[in-house]
């Protein structure tokens, strides 16, 4: 049915990332698709980023990607799993990924949302809005 899925993983609510494996792991073995999981690294401020050592934000990123790989192993998903870090905006940085690889499918969590998720809008909310795929939202 699907035959590229995109997962982004908060390291902010990596207790939603369980749920998150196993749908799509459900879906790429039923499907034999590409699952591709996408962890986005804020983007620190210019006027932060002159109070910071160099290489912390390098640093971040590639920590990042150990820990995507750790614990896409830790929950089973397939050796293909591809791993992507990108630095940015997280609802624009999802969107812009999905649209890159040609996306059918993004899985994506959300939380409970607060006064300023409905001011603002939740990660969760503006992909749901934009994406041009299915999106399906895990609670």
């Amino acid at each position: 049915m699907f035959k590229k899925i995109l997962a982004p993983i908060d390291f902010a609510h990596v207790e939603k990332s369980k749920a998150i494996f196993e749908q799509a792991k459900a879906l790429a073995d039923a499907d034999g698709c590409e699952l591709t999981l996408l962890n986005v690294v804020l983007e620190i401020p210019p006027y932060v980023a002159l109070d910071i050592p160099t290489g912390t934000q390098d640093k971040t990123m590639s920590q990042a990607e150990f820990t995507l790989t750790r614990l896409a192993k830790e929950n089973g998903l397939p050796p293909t799993t591809k791993i992507e870090i990108r630095e940015g905006n997280p609802s624009n940085e999802i969107l812009r990924m999905a649209e890159e690889m040609e996306a059918d499918l993004i899985i994506v969590a959300s939380h409970q949302p607060g006064l300023a998720d409905y001011l603002l809008g939740s990660v969760a909310g503006k992909v749901v809005r934009h994406a041009k795929c299915t999106v399906l939202v895990l609670r």
